[in-house]
């Protein structure tokens, strides 16, 4: 298990804190499936990835500015990395906080940090970036205004 993420968590150069969940200002509930769970009896690690995108893409829908189906300009994921700190396990609630470390004019890097029951410390951090593109084209374009504006409201 291997990744980075958070700002400033680093103690001399080695390994990374758990970011604490009063950090995040959007946070989502998460429930674990037994279907998460892996032969060793925690969640996989490749399904943290699936928690990101989730939390991610919630805000967007939810918010009205991303229908899957039809927008025509949709966010690519083009980097994701994970630290992992304590395993997740089934059954027990998950919280999926995300901020935004950087915004540019056509992408977006997010912070997210997943936490277990009401442990304020982050099991696992990361980022994941996405690159917007004309859904047709595939090129990179502009974030969308609205978008923006609802990006720039969770900027750390």
């Amino acid at each position: 298990m291997s990744g980075q993420a958070g700002q400033g968590n680093e103690k001399g150069g080695g390994r990374e804190e758990p970011v604490l969940i009063d950090g995040f200002s959007h946070v989502l509930p998460i429930t674990t499936r037994w279907a998460d769970v892996d032969v060793y009896g925690h969640v996989n690690n490749v399904v943290y990835y699936s928690y990101f995108d989730t939390v991610v893409n919630e805000q967007l829908v939810s918010a009205g500015l991303l229908d899957p189906q039809t927008s025509p300009i949709i966010g690519l994921v083009v980097e994701t990395r994970c630290t992992y700190f304590r395993s997740l396990t089934y059954p027990a609630p998950v919280r999926a906080g995300m901020r935004v470390a950087k915004l540019g004019s056509s992408s977006v890097r997010y912070q997210i940090a997943l936490f277990q029951g009401e442990d304020p410390r982050a099991a696992a951090q990361g980022h994941f970036v996405h690159v917007y593109v004309d859904r047709a084209s595939q090129k990179p374009v502009p974030i969308p205004d609205p978008v923006r504006a609802l990006l720039q409201t969770l900027v750390v």
